[in-house]
């Protein structure tokens, strides 16, 4: 008989932890939506001019997809080719550092297939460019780490490419630019704003299995009154 109430108190146990879980889904489905809510609003506002410097150090994620412009100078250096895979197939994100007279950012001209990459000059002269906030990207991605030495690019990591690209102190976002009419390689305009929101089936998912341990122990204590009579 103990062993019964052993199992039917593990049971039960099971049953609150699962349903923790549930509750834990619905929480972030609620952030998650929020988050959407949010970077909606920011891709629907006007531009606003690039964070400053002083805002650099306390830029996060909160910051991202928002509309941004900037006014400076190409500076005169080879583009940063990162990997990209894209609507339009495999080939590479162009960055360019443009200097501002608050500081360098680097701008993400757009895509470039793999067979016109040769095709990509370096920018030049002064330059207005509008576009989509994006916070760096560090370490890496596809996977497999940048590999700054060999000048392969798998994350557009701002600090790592203004290390080996000795560009001096850069902001801690890059932005997307839009797209420049008439301009066919490298195209702007491609970021893809879209997260993902499965917290509502998950949330079902535990609350289900929490219904079903909640059942189990109560077939198991039933069992048991049962043998007791």
């Amino acid at each position: 008989m103990r062993a019964r109430w052993a199992l039917a108190g593990v049971a039960l146990l099971l049953a609150a932890v699962l349903a923790g879980l549930g509750v834990w889904q619905v929480e972030r489905r609620a952030w998650k939506l929020a988050l959407i809510d949010r970077v909606e609003a920011r891709l629907a506002a006007p531009a606003q001019p690039a964070p400053p410097r002083a805002r650099w150090a306390r830029i996060t994620d909160d910051d991202a997809y928002a509309r941004v412009t900037a006014t400076g100078t190409w500076r005169a250096a080879p583009p940063v080719f990162t990997q990209a895979v894209t609507d339009l197939g495999a080939g590479y994100w162009v960055l360019s550092p443009l200097d501002t007279e608050d500081g360098t950012i680097l701008v993400n001209r757009g895509f470039v297939p793999t067979e016109a990459r040769k095709t990509i000059a370096p920018p030049h002269g002064p330059a207005h460019v509008t576009g989509l906030l994006r916070v760096t990207e560090p370490d890496g991605g596809f996977l497999r780490d940048n590999d700054p030495a060999d000048d392969r690019w798998y994350s557009r990591d701002t600090a790592a490419i203004a290390r080996a690209r000795r560009l001096g102190p850069v902001a801690p976002y890059f932005i997307d630019a839009e797209a420049t009419p008439g301009v066919p390689w490298p195209r702007g305009g491609l970021t893809v704003v879209r997260f993902r929101n499965n917290h509502l089936v998950y949330a079902l998912t535990w609350f289900g299995l929490a219904a079903m341990m909640a059942y189990f122990a109560w077939r198991i204590a039933r069992g048991r009154g049962e043998a007791s009579g």
